[in-house]
C-alpha cells in the first residue's frame, strides 16, 4: 500500500515535470483570431479570409492633431500650427515610404500626385477604356477632339489646353475623371486635412495582413517611431530658425502649448491594442484572483501549510490544461490563459472538500483515512464528471478558441480532481489539521433553515424570469459578430470620425473573382467591371475599385493597341476629322508620335506600377493564395442625405454572375459575418443542450433515481433561468459566451446540488451537516471570486463569462440549499 502511494506521488511529479517542459516550449498568441469561426463552405472561407487579411485589414489611418491654435495666420490664411502639422505629415510620409513594411503611404502631397499623373499620361492609350476602333475612326476623332475643344471653356480648360496637342482625344481627362469619382479629402498646404483643418491625415497600407498581429505591431511601432523622429526634427528646425531670445521664448511656449499628437486607427491597430489589452488583462486578473482566493483560504484555514497544499491541485490542473492545449492545438491563446483564472476557483474546491469534510478538519482521523474516500470522494468524483461533461461539448465547437477553453478546462479539472484523490492525501504531514469550521457550518444551517420557510418565493422568481425572457424573446440574442469585438467604444468612434474625415469607404460590399492565373483574374475583373459600370449608371452603387483599372489584362491592352491606327492611316483620318475644327493638323504631331509609340509598346505589368500609389492598390486588389488568384472589387454604396445607403446585393449578384457564376462571389461582409456567427450561436446552444443532456444521463446512471436527478438538476436550471433574465433586465443581449457561461453554471453548480442530495435522507449528523455546509460555502466563495474577477475585464470574451458564471454559481448554491430535502431532526441536530 505504501509503495502504491509513493508510486502515485512519483508519477504525479514526473507528469508535472513533463507538463512544465511542454508549457515552457509552447507557443502563445494574445489576440482574438481564434474566435473567428471556422468556415465550412467556400463562401464562408472567402468571408473569413477577408476578415483576416482582406483589403480593409491592411489599412491604417493616421491623424496628426494638436499644437498651439493661437498662432497668427500666414498670408495664405493658414496658422503656424496647421503649417507645422503639414510639415509633420510630409516628413512622416517620407520616412514611412522608405520602410519595407508599408506598401503605400498617401497624404495628398503634390509629388505623389505628380508621379501618378505622369504614369497615367505615359500609358493613357493602354489604360483608357474609351480607346476603341470607333473612337479612332474619322467620326470618332472628330467628336473626341470637339469635346476636348469644348473643355477649354470649362474649369478644366487649363489642363485640356496643356494636353491638346498630344492628347486631343482626351484620354488623360477620361482617366482623371474616373479617378475623381472618389471624392478626395480636403487639401491644405499640400496635404490632406480634416474638413475643419484640425487634423492632418494619412492613409497607410501595411504589407502585413490584419491577422498578422506581430507584423501589425511592428508597423504601428514604426509609425510611432517615425512620428517621434519627425516631431523632434520639427522642433529642432523651429529652434534653428530663431535667435537665442526667440528660442527661449519658443521653449516657454512649447511648455504651455499642446504638442502635436499622433492618432492611429484601423483593423491592424485594433488587433495590436486587443493583444496588449488581453496580455495586461490576463496578468492583472490572474494576480487579483490569486490574491483574493489566497486571502480567503488563509482566513478560513489559518494555516500556511494548508494554503500551500490546497493549491497543489490548482497548480497541477493549470499545468495540465496549458500542456493539453499546447499539444492539441499547437498554440495557446491568451484568452485561454485568462479563462484559466477560473480554474483556480474550480480546482481549489476539491482540496476545500478534502480539508473541511474529512476527519482532518476535526483531527480524529487523517485525511488519508478511508472515511473520506468512502463518504466524500464519490460525490466529488460525480461532480467532477458532470463538469467534464459540460466542458467536453466545447471540444467540437467551430470556434477554435472555445474548443481550446473546453480542452483546457476538461484537462485541468480532471487533473485537479485526480491529484486531490491520489496525491494530496499522501502529501499531508502527520497530524495535519485546520481549524474547526463546525461553528460556521452550524450558523449557515441556522440561516438556511430560516430562509427555507420562504422557498415558495423560488417559484415566483422562476415565473418572473420566464416572463422577462418571454417579453424580450425577439431581442434576447445578439447575432452580431461585433459583440465579441475587443475594441472600446471610444476607439470605434475615433475610427468612424477619421474615416469620415478621410472619405474612406467602409469596405462592406465586395465582389471576388477567383481564377487560376493572374491574367484570367484580371480578365474576370474586367468583365465584372463592365456590369458594375451599368449598376453605377443606375445608381445601384456609386462606384467600385478594381486592379484592372490600373493594370488591365494583357489581352485588353492588346485590343486597345489594335484599336490605334497605323501612323499613315491615323494621319489621313485626322486630316478629315479636323475639317471645320479650329485646330491645324500640324500642331498634333505629338499626338501622332504618342499613338505610334503606344501601338508598339510592351504591355504593362505589375512592375510598371512601382513608384506610384497604384502599386499598393494593385497588390491589395489582386492577390495570390494557395488556390490561385483573386481579384477583389470593393463596392461603394450610394449616398443620400449625407448617409450611405445599403446596396441591393441581390441586384449586384444577378448582374455580375452572368457568364461565370462559379467564379464570382458577392459578399456583404457584415451581413454574412453576422449570419455565420448566428449559425454558430445556434450551434453553441445545441451543444450546451447536449452537454446538459449528457449531465442528466450521467446523473441517472449514478443516482439511479429520477427524483434525485430532478432534485439535483432543478436548482441548476433555475440558476441559469435567473441569470439569463437578470442579464436581459440590465440591457445585455446574450452572446455565444453567455451560452458557454450558462453551461459552466450547470457544470460547477452540480457539485453543490450533489452534496445537498448526499445529505438528504441520511441519519442526522450535526458535525457532518455543518462541515458539508461550511465546505460548500467556502468553495462557492472561491468560485464566485474567480469568475467575478472576470466580470471586470474589458475583454468581452472574459467579461461575458464572468458576469454569467459568478452570479450563476452563487444562485446554484442558494437554490440547491433552498430546495434540498431534509428532516427536521437533521436541522435540529445542525442547530445543536
Amino acid at each position: 500500500m505504501r509503495a502504491r502511494r509513493a508510486g502515485a506521488v512519483l508519477l504525479w511529479a514526473a507528469l508535472a515535470l513533463l507538463a512544465l517542459w511542454v508549457v515552457a516550449r509552447a507557443r502563445y498568441a494574445a489576440d482574438l483570431s481564434a474566435f473567428l469561426p471556422q468556415a465550412p463552405t467556400a463562401t464562408q472561407r472567402l468571408l473569413v479570409e477577408q476578415l483576416r487579411q482582406g483589403v480593409a485589414s491592411r489599412l491604417i489611418i493616421a491623424a496628426i492633431q494638436g499644437g498651439s491654435a493661437r498662432q497668427p495666420l500666414s498670408r495664405q490664411g493658414i496658422s503656424e500650427a496647421e503649417k507645422a502639422r503639414a510639415r509633420l505629415s510630409r516628413d512622416l510620409a517620407l520616412r514611412l515610404r522608405a520602410q519595407p513594411q508599408f506598401l503605400a503611404v498617401e497624404n495628398g502631397d503634390q509629388a505623389a500626385r505628380q508621379r501618378d499623373e505622369a504614369f497615367l499620361y505615359a500609358h493613357r492609350y493602354l489604360l483608357s477604356d474609351t480607346v476603341t476602333p470607333a473612337r479612332f475612326g474619322v467620326a470618332g476623332l472628330k467628336a473626341a477632339i470637339g469635346n476636348t475643344i469644348d473643355l477649354l471653356a470649362s474649369p478644366a480648360g487649363m489642363l485640356a489646353k496643356s494636353w491638346l496637342t498630344s492628347d486631343p482625344t482626351g484620354e488623360m481627362m477620361t482617366l482623371l475623371d474616373r479617378l475623381s469619382r472618389n471624392q478626395p479629402p480636403r487639401t491644405q498646404d499640400g496635404v490632406w486635412v480634416s474638413p475643419d483643418g484640425a487634423r492632418a491625415l494619412l492613409l497607410i497600407r501595411t504589407r502585413a495582413a490584419g491577422s498578422d498581429t506581430d507584423g501589425q505591431q511592428q508597423a504601428v511601432a514604426a509609425i510611432q517611431a517615425a512620428f517621434a523622429a519627425a516631431l523632434a526634427s520639427e522642433h529642432a528646425a523651429g529652434a534653428g530658425r530663431q535667435s537665442a531670445p526667440g528660442r527661449a521664448a519658443a521653449a516657454a511656449r512649447a511648455n504651455t502649448a499642446a504638442s502635436p499628437q499622433l492618432l492611429l486607427s484601423g483593423p491592424g491597430v485594433f488587433a495590436v491594442q486587443a493583444r496588449q489589452s488581453i496580455e495586461s488583462e490576463v496578468m492583472r486578473l490572474s494576480i487579483v484572483s490569486s490574491v483574493l482566493i489566497v486571502a480567503l483560504l488563509l482566513l478560513v484555514y489559518r494555516s500556511i501549510a494548508a494554503l500551500l497544499l490546497g493549491l497543489v491541485p490548482v497548480a497541477s490542473g493549470a499545468l495540465a490544461g496549458i500542456a493539453g492545449v499546447a499539444l492539441g492545438f499547437g498554440v495557446v491563446q491568451g484568452v485561454t490563459l485568462g479563462f484559466g483564472v477560473t480554474l483556480i476557483g474550480e480546482g481549489v474546491d476539491y482540496s476545500i472538500y478534502l480539508f473541511i469534510q474529512s476527519r482532518a478538519g476535526g483531527g480524529a482521523e487523517g485525511a488519508c483515512g478511508s472515511d473520506w474516500r468512502r463518504s466524500v470522494w464519490p460525490t466529488i468524483r460525480l461532480g467532477m464528471l458532470t463538469s467534464i461533461c459540460g466542458f467536453a461539448v466545447l471540444l467540437v465547437s467551430s470556434f477554435p478558441g472555445l474548443a481550446q477553453l473546453g480542452l483546457y478546462s476538461l484537462t485541468g479539472v480532471l487533473a485537479a480532481g485526480l491529484v486531490t484523490r491520489f496525491v494530496l492525501p499522501e502529501l499531508l504531514p502527520h497530524g495535519f489539521r485546520i481549524r474547526d469550521l463546525t461553528p460556521i457550518g452550524r450558523r449557515a444551517a441556522h440561516v438556511l433553515e430560516r430562509v427555507r420557510s420562504g422557498r415558495s418565493a423560488v417559484a415566483l422568481i422562476a415565473i418572473a424570469a420566464a416572463v422577462v425572457l418571454g417579453l424580450h424573446r425577439h431581442s434576447l440574442w445578439s447575432r452580431d459578430l461585433a459583440a465579441l469585438s475587443p475594441v472600446p467604444l471610444a476607439a470605434q468612434r475615433l475610427d468612424a470620425q477619421l474615416r469620415a474625415d478621410l472619405g474612406a469607404p467602409d469596405v462592406r460590399y465586395l465582389v471576388i473573382v477567383s481564377a487560376p492565373q493572374e491574367q484570367s483574374a484580371l480578365e474576370g475583373a474586367e468583365q465584372v467591371g463592365a456590369e458594375l459600370d451599368g449598376l453605377a449608371a443606375r445608381h445601384v452603387i456609386s462606384g467600385y475599385e478594381s486592379a484592372a483599372q490600373y493594370l488591365p489584362s494583357v489581352a485588353l491592352q492588346r485590343r486597345r493597341q489594335e484599336s490605334l491606327p497605323p501612323p499613315a492611316v491615323l494621319r489621313a483620318r485626322l486630316g478629315q476629322a479636323l475639317a471645320g475644327l479650329p485646330v491645324r493638323a500640324g500642331r498634333l504631331a505629338p499626338f501622332l508620335h504618342d499613338v505610334a509609340a503606344a501601338r508598339g509598346a510592351q504591355p504593362l505589368t505589375r512592375a510598371a506600377l512601382n513608384g506610384t500609389s497604384f502599386a499598393a492598390l494593385a497588390d491589395a486588389l489582386l492577390v495570390e493564395d494557395a488556390t490561385g488568384w483573386r481579384a477583389l472589387l470593393p463596392l461603394e454604396a450610394p449616398v443620400a442625405g449625407g448617409r450611405a445607403l445599403d446596396i441591393n446585393v441581390g441586384l449586384v449578384r444577378r448582374a455580375v454572375s452572368v457568364g461565370a457564376p462559379d467564379r464570382v462571389t458577392v459578399l456583404d461582409i457584415k451581413d454574412q459575418a453576422d449570419a455565420l456567427y448566428s449559425s454558430y450561436l445556434g450551434g453553441a446552444v445545441r451543444l450546451s443542450l447536449a452537454g446538459f443532456a449528457a449531465i442528466v444521463v450521467l446523473l441517472l446512471v449514478a443516482l439511479r433515481s429520477p427524483l434525485r436527478v430532478a432534485r439535483v438538476v432543478l436548482p441548476l436550471a433555475l440558476a441559469v433561468l435567473t441569470v439569463a433574465a437578470g442579464l436581459t433586465l440590465f440591457g445585455a443581449r446574450l452572446t455565444l459566451l453567455h451560452v458557454v457561461g450558462m453551461l459552466l453554471i450547470v457544470a460547477v453548480g452540480s457539485n453543490y446540488a450533489l452534496f445537498f442530495d448526499r445529505r438528504t435522507g441520511l441519519p442526522p449528523d450535526a458535525d457532518g451537516t455543518a462541515l458539508t455546509l461550511a465546505s460548500l460555502l467556502v468553495a462557492n466563495c472561491a468560485t464566485v471570486v474567480a469568475f467575478g474577477v472576470l466580470a471586470f475585464s474589458s475583454v468581452p470574451v472574459l467579461h461575458d463569462l464572468g458576469q454569467t458564471v459568478a452570479p450563476g454559481a452563487f444562485l446554484a448554491l442558494l437554490y440547491a440549499a433552498l430546495l434540498a430535502g431534509g428532516s427536521r431532526r437533521g436541522a435540529a441536530a445542525a442547530r445543536a
